[in-house]
């Protein structure tokens, strides 16, 4: 068996890992790098394997840097399966068409741009076309149900409690005689937050290929989270500012809207409007609607048990049109504007920084990670000065970040996750989809609980074992 390591590797974007054993060549994941736009686009455009080599695709969930690149894999020569929860089937078909409508439209706007200054056109990473023929080859899995996926090894999705629809992959392996367990966690959720269900931990593994987004950091109590969002609200208000949030249209979005819509049932924010500008995540909302029997138990209690719908209520607007989301910059009065992409590289959320970070009332609140390089990381970091479609803007707005709303596990609940775990049966701990400052504290901590063989890979690392 071997072992190949092609995207997630010291970053947390793009997430790619080739299980080869008895023959069969197993893609986990195919997700899209994110980072400076050149380097994006050639690393996307380029797989560092022959994608009509394998044998079949399982995807942990549907977030881009897990999913995103799977119209490119299908157009460079990819003809078999590609295996998911149908959550994750359903999210996908609005996902992939969504980020090929937005690359087109980025893409035209930029191109304006490098008209102007005598540059060549760019093209999108991939077309509509393309992500129609990639959606073919989906085939939906329930949770606990193996499946066979090349000869000898069997696969099982367990609930990741990561986002609707998200697994951790099981592959039971027999190969020249012996059994081996390897799991992949994929992005691996946090228990006890609202929605979502804790997740379903791999057991009694021998080859663990684990995230570490958060290896070396502590999350913020979620007990105080709705109390610092209500504090910021209402200050921003006084002010006659807007809140302006970048997210993630899947996950995020949904819950930042859930706790909204708490927080205004018992009085503890002001009755102001609030925006969901992102057709993607207007969609993506309806596929939550229909699949409520897999939220948790506090959505049964909070909203369910008496009929109301805990993604819309009536200060609540989806935002569809393009004319709907230029009017929004018009506003004179507080408003909360909720806009995709979370680490701010494309779509409407990029309209709405250039035309606010200027304003001293302005609140932008970031609510999830942002990879090295994007402009969310950026703004995060403090830089006073941005670039949006190739033009510069001063930030003078106010900064915000709120880590409790994370769906990521932090060190801690890393940490149990792998204790389930004995150290003499798990022989091979490989930690991805991290970042250098996170990945190594993590390693020496799993060092100091008795597991021997814990390693970070370099990009483009293959392990036989």
């Amino acid at each position: 068996m071997k072992i190949h390591f092609c995207g997630a590797i010291q970053t947390v974007t793009g997430s790619q890992f080739i299980v080869s054993v008895n023959g069969a060549s197993i893609l986990l994941d195919c997700g899209m790098f994110q980072g400076r736009r050149q380097e994006t686009y050639d690393r996307n455009k380029n797989f560092p394997f022959d994608p009509s080599s394998l044998s079949s695709l399982i995807l942990s969930h549907a977030h881009m840097d897990h999913s995103g690149n799977i119209p490119n894999l299908v157009n460079k020569g990819f003809t078999k399966s590609i295996y998911a929860t149908q959550p994750t089937v359903d999210l996908c078909k609005i996902m992939l068409k969504d980020s090929a409508y937005l690359q087109q439209k980025d893409v035209e706007w930029v191109n304006k741009i490098r008209t102007r200054k005598g540059e060549p056109p760019v093209e999108p990473l991939y077309t509509m076309e393309e992500v129609n023929a990639s959606l073919d080859r989906f085939v939906g899995i329930d949770y606990d149900k193996m499946f066979t996926i090349g000869p000898g090894v069997n696969a099982t999705l367990r609930d990741a409690g990561h986002i609707l629809g998200s697994a951790s992959i099981l592959l039971e392996i027999e190969e020249q005689g012996s059994k081996k367990r390897l799991g992949y966690t994929g992005d691996i959720g946090r228990p006890n937050m609202p929605i979502m269900h804790d997740p379903n931990q791999l057991r009694d593994l021998d080859i663990l290929i684990m995230e570490c987004t958060y290896g070396n950091r502590l999350h913020t109590p979620y007990s105080d989270v709705e109390d610092h969002l209500a504090r910021l609200i209402i200050d921003t208000a006084k002010s006659g500012g807007k809140v302006i949030i970048p997210s993630f249209a899947v996950g995020r979005t949904q819950l930042i809207v859930y706790i909204l819509h708490k927080l205004f049932n018992e009085n503890r924010i002001p009755d102001m409007p609030v925006f969901v500008d992102s057709p993607m995540a207007r969609h993506a909302t309806e596929v939550f609607r229909s699949y409520v029997e897999e939220l948790d138990r506090e959505t049964e209690r909070v909203f369910l048990r008496d009929n109301e719908d805990p993604f819309g209520f009536k200060r609540l607007k989806y935002v569809e049109t393009v004319e709907e989301s230029k009017s929004l910059n018009r506003l004179a009065y507080p408003h909360i504007i909720i806009s995709a992409s979370g680490m701010a590289e494309g779509g409407r959320i990029l309209h709405h920084l250039r035309n606010s970070v200027g304003n001293h009332r302005t609140l932008v609140l970031f609510v999830g990670y942002a990879a090295r390089d994007t402009l969310a990381r950026k703004i995060m970091d403090g830089e006073k000065k941005i670039r949006i479609f190739g033009e510069e803007y001063k930030v003078k707005c106010k900064i915000e970040i709120i880590d409790a709303f994370s769906a990521h596990a932090d060190r801690h609940e890393l940490l149990r996750y792998v204790d389930t775990n004995r150290p003499e049966k798990l022989k091979d701990i490989f930690l991805v989809h991290g970042e250098p400052d996170q990945l190594e504290p993590f390693r020496n901590a799993l060092r100091s609980k008795g597991y021997p063989n814990v390693k970070i890979p370099s990009l483009g690392d293959a392990y036989t074992l």
